[in-house]
């Protein structure tokens, strides 16, 4: 394995976590949490933020590096894994109500940042069975929604009033997550009837895939019911709606506040590198395969995590991911520390 690759098997400590939580008792059942949101913004305080982007000799190098594209199929056994032990570990019986807490908030750091934020990865590029991996990594975390409204509606309508997974300057985050849960599955079921609208197709049909995903995501919680219990079932669910809550955080401090400026004719202006907020700290850019490299991902969707650049013309949060989350909870604060970035970018880009 090349050395440069290296660094994305830290993917891989937040499973070893949640191992831990899995075969353990007490506190140590919210590990998976206590590392995301504890460990990694306090590393991110110390370790200074990383800008630097690969040379070009580099960049040729890595294009053609199947290992960057092994590391992500390598999620999906992964994540399946994680969910069947999750399914027998919070059945175990004698279970305090703790430690059913902490091994549900473990599997649901999984399903945020394997099941969804992989898949996430996976949805944008152009082979059929990456795309289909993207789908079974959704349907881990019952969001399959995401894939058609993610790639055909998000990104062309980001930074605008039309996007629901783009949060508005002092939205609260507790008004955001219902706003864009509900939005984005209604914009999927949209998008997905007008595309067989056009092909001429019937939208009550099997071709529908929010129909297709409908069913399986029940097929799957009933499959789960029956082979273990209801209250298992629910368990589950309840993990699926924490990685749900996960992303939309994500979404929630990725376009907060910007706008893209309208033009006469009623169209907006190119998605530009400003449109995004960005983070360089490079601990949570590796644990979430440079997905903190936000403006250049939306400025081209189909360049591979591992090419994302630095854009210097992409404002920067004040820390990284996990941090810029838990102050996002904490709406005074935040809204104190980013609404004068917000300002001070809009007085610039218009």
């Amino acid at each position: 394995m090349k050395i440069r690759a290296v660094k994305y098997l830290a993917v891989f400590t937040l499973p070893l976590t949640a191992a831990v939580a899995f075969t353990s008792y007490g506190w140590l059942t919210f590990l998976p949490v206590i590392y995301a949101f504890g460990f990694v913004p306090l590393v991110e305080v110390f370790l200074q933020p990383r800008p630097k982007n690969l040379s070009d000799s580099e960049r040729e190098l890595v294009k053609i590096d199947r290992i960057y594209d092994l590391l992500l199929y390598l999620m999906v056994p992964t994540q399946y894994a994680f969910v069947v032990w999750f399914l027998f570990a919070i059945a175990e019986n004698g279970l305090t109500a703790t430690e059913i807490t902490g091994r549900i908030m473990s599997l649901g750091m999984l399903c945020g940042v394997i099941g969804i934020n992989v898949a996430h990865e996976l949805g944008h590029r152009p082979k059929a069975t990456e795309q289909g991996m993207a789908k079974l990594l959704l349907l881990s975390s019952l969001y399959t929604h995401f894939f058609i409204e993610h790639n055909r509606g998000h990104h062309s309508r980001v930074a605008t009033h039309d996007d629901p997974a783009t949060a508005r300057k002092n939205e609260l985050i507790y008004i955001f997550w219902f706003r864009s849960v509900i939005m984005s599955w209604v914009h999927a079921w949209g998008l997905e009837n007008t595309r067989l609208t056009r092909a001429g197709e019937k939208v009550l049909s099997l071709k529908n895939e929010m129909i297709v995903f409908t069913i399986v995501q029940a097929l799957m919680v009933a499959i789960i019911a029956f082979a273990f219990s209801l209250t298992v079932a629910v368990y589950f669910v309840i993990a699926a709606v924490m990685g749900m809550l996960l992303l939309e955080t994500v979404n929630y401090i990725e376009h907060y506040g910007l706008k893209r400026n309208q033009r006469e004719n009623g169209r907006f202006e190119r998605v530009m590198p400003w449109h995004s907020w960005n983070s360089n700290h490079v601990y949570g850019r590796i644990l979430l395969f440079e997905l903190t490299r936000h403006s250049d991902h939306h400025y081209k969707a189909s360049k591979p995590y591992q090419l994302l650049d630095h854009m210097e013309e992409a404002p920067q949060l004040p820390t990284g991911y996990p941090g810029m989350m838990l102050l996002s909870l904490l709406p005074p604060v935040f809204f104190a520390i980013m609404n004068p970035k917000v300002e001070k970018l809009s007085l610039k880009n218009h």
